[in-house]
């Protein structure tokens, strides 16, 4: 009787078909709301997988830095704790010298620029300049050119001198501020907010969408529209886990990701525009707009930072992107 209940077992689990595998699952870590560019990027990467590649990929979004924050998501990408991080683009440093080309002042004139940039054989190439470290760009996710704000007028650079300004942990921004002989001071952007409310710093540099909504403007007298820097993240896996995906997988949940940066990046531009006009008819800031000569002060003020950081970056890779301008 055993026998023959084992081999009925048997054939029902032949009838069945083979048992089906366990999804792949992939945790997307970032630390932002889910109403920005990048948390709707997020999301609609996850919509797109779940389309294209039904119970085979589960995508589990983690906004708010619920897991992690972009101090500590890149060492637990690499110990498989999550798959999938966006941390901008200045959170690389000690990973590859080369991305510290995206903090260089006034390297791009807008972002039609950054974007030809960013496609090119050069910007592409960069996608994998940490595969070494196990770390492997996907995809550039855009938040927009960077503003500079403060208590006082910014207009010429010497508007600016021995001011108290935040930066990203980023050795180039830091150097960007001792040419206009100020003082750049490393805090997280959870702080900024609190820090200028109580003058504890003078200004600090953000893009329109991010002014606006952590309330920058509501404790900043002036917005310097000044376009100076960029502030954009990388979206990135371990190359450990994206190697190990079956060539079909990788390859659709390559498109959805594409797609998907495509979606987020058209919304950051509509939303720094947006924003931008919704601070000025605030009235709480006065936006400034530098003339032609008022600019070119700033430019041949921070121009210099290049040169000092050519050996790090390489010269080949600047002059590349610059001519992206063209």
């Amino acid at each position: 009787m055993r026998v023959l209940t084992a081999a009925l077992a048997l054939l029902a689990l032949v009838a069945a078909g083979p048992l089906s595998a366990a999804p792949i699952v992939i945790k997307f870590s970032h630390v932002v709301a889910e109403n920005t560019p990048k948390g709707q990027m997020a999301i609609k990467f996850k919509e797109l997988v779940e389309q294209r590649l039904g119970d085979k990929v589960v995508v589990e979004v983690y906004p708010n830095s619920q897991l992690f924050g972009d101090d500590k998501v890149l060492e637990a990408m690499l110990l498989g704790d999550v798959q999938i991080a966006a941390p901008a683009l200045s959170k690389f440093e000690r990973y590859t010298k080369a991305l510290q080309i995206f903090d260089l002042p006034f390297l791009f004139k807008d972002m039609a620029a950054v974007e030809r940039f960013q496609q090119s054989a050069e910007g592409q190439q960069l996608l994998t300049s940490m595969e070494d470290k196990g770390v492997l760009g996907l995809g550039y996710l855009h938040n927009g050119l960077k503003q500079l704000s403060a208590h006082s007028p910014l207009r010429v650079p010497e508007d600016a001198h021995k001011l108290k300004f935040r930066v990203m942990a980023s050795d180039v921004l830091v150097a960007q501020f001792d040419a206009v002989d100020a003082a750049a001071v490393k805090k997280p952007f959870s702080e900024v907010f609190t820090l200028l409310q109580t003058n504890a710093i003078d200004g600090q540099e953000n893009t329109w969408s991010n002014i606006y909504s952590q309330k920058f403007f509501e404790v900043q007298e002036y917005i310097t529209e000044s376009n100076h820097g960029l502030l954009d993240y990388l979206v990135v896996t371990s190359s450990d886990f994206w190697n190990g995906l079956p060539d079909d997988i990788r390859a659709e949940v390559k498109a959805a990701l594409d797609e998907s940066l495509a979606y987020a990046n058209d919304l950051a531009n509509k939303k720094n525009e947006a924003d931008k006009a919704a601070i000025i008819a605030s009235g709480r800031s006065e936006v400034i707009e530098l003339t032609d000569a008022q600019r070119q002060q700033w430019v041949d003020a921070m121009r210099p930072v290049w040169k000092q950081f050519e050996d790090e970056i390489g010269k080949d890779l600047i002059e590349a992107a610059y001519s992206s301008n063209q």
